[in-house]
């Protein structure tokens, strides 16, 4: 038995990261621990990462959630995986999606076959064909995972395309039923224990003083407790992630409704496009030393296949994450604990992490040490993989049209990520340095997609009959054809199952 267990709660901040918290805690905590959500309609929320990984549907799942009500809710739309438009070089297109690329063959990933069968017969199709997320992807269709045996019909995975503010209003909803609180109000003031450094409570401006144990930081960029408080530093990832810009707007929808995100580099950045079921989302992901805000403006305007909606939204950011992101008794999490851009689909994802890496290391109203050391040390390792993932994207380049993808292509790089292409160059391998980030399929798609042709595959690969892989293969790309033709259109499945 806990000898001092947290009997109150506070999150500041509402949006996303505030509602993805309070939620779990209050179906957790409701009846032992008072859950109190301070947020100030004065501050906005960016409200603009609409697309998710597979992870989201874990999370929804240990909430309860009804499947068709939480799609219905948040206008969301079913995404298996992200399309990428001249990354690499102009003119190329590659897909990643959501699964693998056909089961193991005598424990070897399919992907050294497929070398070893593309240097034996002319003309062999992309490993893509032997992605059922990425046909299923190119042809708009979409069916629920069956719960057979492994096969064709459950080897892909998928996330949603949702509206961000709508599922943020859906959490609440859910956590205010569960007995969270909800105070609005404009923070102006952090009180502190004058000997341990704890917060003790926050003071707002009409005069009220909220107290707390344990304080969750889900302020956003600013970092109100973590940073402006507490002063745990920031890592500044900018040099080898140099978009530090943003702006976004919606427009009208267009058919037909895609069930994947797209991801077009351009000039100085890359525009995002993500179909909801009542609007797309679009925005230009860019680096301000490169290009010009109107000129950025312009590029997003002029992409848009819809009537616009909206005038662009402006962000700034800094790509990094706090050096420590639980710090005494509070704890950052969401923007205010780092960001990474929105290239991956990643924030939702890292604001699941910190929330059930929290859970699982719940403390009592002493915070032990050892406690937010353990957070930081697995938050840290997850933000730095995601790092590395995203700056493979911009490094592995043959782009010399312009300035800025000059700048990407030759600068320096983590040792972590120098070491994992170089590895998959020479040899094929794909070596996972964080066991619950992305998978090999995902290094796979990405490294071949952006034109890393191994020199070598495994050698056990030549002790098979080619022939008979090559039938394999073969049957295998067949029988993924005619089950994705025999799916109902992405919009369709909607429409029957889900319609907002």
């Amino acid at each position: 038995m806990q000898q001092n267990p947290i009997r109150k709660v506070v999150i500041v901040g509402g949006g996303t990261a505030g509602w993805m918290t309070a939620a779990p805690l209050a179906q957790r905590l409701g009846r032992h621990c008072e859950i109190v959500l301070v947020e100030s309609p004065e501050i906005g929320t960016i409200g603009v990462g609409e697309a998710t990984l597979p992870t989201i549907r874990f999370y929804n799942s240990a909430l309860g959630l009804d499947h068709a009500d939480f799609i219905r809710k948040t206008q969301a739309t079913f995404k298996l995986g992200i399309e990428f438009k001249d990354w690499g070089h102009v003119g190329n297109r590659f897909f990643h999606g959501f699964g693998d690329f056909g089961p193991a063959l005598d424990g070897i990933a399919p992907h050294h076959y497929w070398l070893r069968l593309a240097r034996t017969f002319d003309q062999m199709p992309d490993l893509e064909n032997w992605s059922v997320a990425s046909r299923m992807a190119r042809e708009n269709k979409f069916a629920m995972p069956t719960d057979a045996q492994p096969g064709v019909t459950n080897a892909f995975s998928f996330g949603y395309q949702f509206d961000a503010g709508l599922y943020a209003a859906y959490l609440r909803d859910y956590a205010l039923a569960r007995g969270a609180k909800r105070v609005e109000g404009l923070i102006t003031g952090v009180d502190q224990h004058p000997e341990t450094g704890f917060v003790t409570s926050l003071r707002l401006a009409d005069g009220r003083t909220l107290d707390g144990d344990l304080f969750i930081d889900c302020s956003g960029f600013r970092g109100l407790l973590i940073e402006g408080t507490l002063k745990a530093g920031y890592e500044d990832w900018s040099e080898q992630l140099p978009c530090n810009s943003a702006l976004a707007v919606p427009c009208a929808r267009v058919e037909p409704l895609t069930p994947y995100t797209r991801s077009t580099a351009k000039g100085s950045g890359w525009l995002w496009r993500i179909p909801l079921q009542h609007r797309t989302g679009n925005g230009h992901v860019y680096s301000n030393a490169f290009t010009t805000d109107d000129a950025a403006r312009q590029e997003l305007l002029d992409g848009l296949d819809g009537k616009a909606l909206d005038e662009p939204r402006q962000l700034r950011f800094v790509t990094g994450k706090r050096k420590n992101s639980w710090v005494k008794n509070v704890v950052a999490i969401g923007l205010s604990a780092g960001f990474v851009e929105p290239l991956e689909s990643t924030s939702i994802s890292l604001i699941e992490t910190a929330v059930g890496k929290l859970i699982e290391l719940w403390p009592d109203r002493d915070c032990p040490p050892g406690l937010a050391a353990e957070f930081n040390r697995a938050i840290g390792s997850r933000y730095e993989s995601i790092r590395d993932f995203i700056i493979m994207h911009y490094k592995l380049t043959k782009r010399d049209d312009t300035e800025f993808w000059r700048y990407c292509a030759n600068m320096a790089i983590p040792d972590s990520l120098a070491h994992q292409i170089e590895l998959f160059r020479t040899t094929g391998r794909v070596t996972i340095l964080d066991r619950d980030g992305f998978a090999e399929p995902s290094f796979v798609s990405m490294l071949m997609g952006l034109g890393i042709v191994p020199e070598r595959y495994n050698p056990f690969v030549d002790e098979a009959d080619m022939r008979q892989v090559h039938g394999h293969f073969a049957g295998l790309r067949d029988l993924i054809g005619q089950t994705v033709a025999k799916m109902p259109g992405h919009g369709a499945y909607l429409e029957k199952n889900a319609k907002a």
